[in-house]
């Protein structure tokens, strides 16, 4: 919001308007309902719930339609909203070696134990335009659905931590902070540190990780 800027209340209704019918597009092609983005765009809805520390696929969904497709603003609607939410109740941590993943990949095991599953993954897409996509109509899938996911599998950083690689971190009986209702302060500690990079921006983690991957981020 820009407060500096002058040009009063008229200004900011038109203004609305024309994002309106910016979002809408052409009046003569069927407007793009909240269960299609949800449906069809699933990792952008995923982005947003993530970022936005709500799970709530409609609402995500609702967010980039409002947004016209600007994911840091649907984020930051996401974020908006929760904040006139009240809280009801605390999750807790999922037991990981227990669920059935559909994607596993390492990079620090060529024979990972459990075994490796692409699953869905634009890794061997070569990154070519499908022109087929062009087509009116259903896009015809595989005829049948492939096995997508593995047994329960055995945590790497507990195979890490069995060779003496990996510290193992201590818990103890303080109350766990939550940087969406208190202020981050710093130095900060360790479940403030997660729950940032739990909700940062998708491409600075991954700039992150790579200059920690190549040592400038020591």
């Amino acid at each position: 919001m820009y407060v500096a800027v002058k040009g009063g209340e008229q200004a900011i209704d038109n203004a609305h308007r024309l994002l309106a019918k910016k979002r809408r597009g052409d009046t003569a092609l069927p407007e793009l309902s909240v269960s299609q983005i949800r449906q069809q765009l699933p990792l952008a809805v995923a982005r947003v719930m993530a970022e936005g520390s709500l799970f709530d696929e409609e609402l995500a969904a609702l967010a980039i339609k409002q947004a016209a497709g600007d994911l840091l603003e649907a984020i930051f609607l996401l974020r908006a909203y929760r904040t006139t939410l009240p809280r009801f109740g605390h999750s807790v941590p999922l037991e990981t070696a227990q669920m059935r993943p559909t994607r596993r990949i390492s990079a620090t095991f060529k024979d990972l134990p459990g075994g490796q599953l692409l699953g869905p993954t634009f890794d061997y897409s070569h990154r070519l335009l499908d022109f087929s996509l062009l087509a009116e109509g259903e896009h015809p899938g595989p005829e049948s659905d492939p096995e997508a996911t593995l047994a329960a599998c055995p945590r790497v950083l507990d195979l890490l931590a069995a060779e003496g690689l990996m510290k193992p971190e201590r818990g103890d009986d303080r109350a766990v902070p939550d940087i969406t209702r208190e202020p981050l302060e710093f130095p900060s500690d360790r479940a403030q540190r997660l729950q940032a990079l739990a909700r940062g921006d998708e491409g600075f983690l991954l700039a992150l990780g790579y200059s920690t991957q190549r040592g400038y981020g020591r």
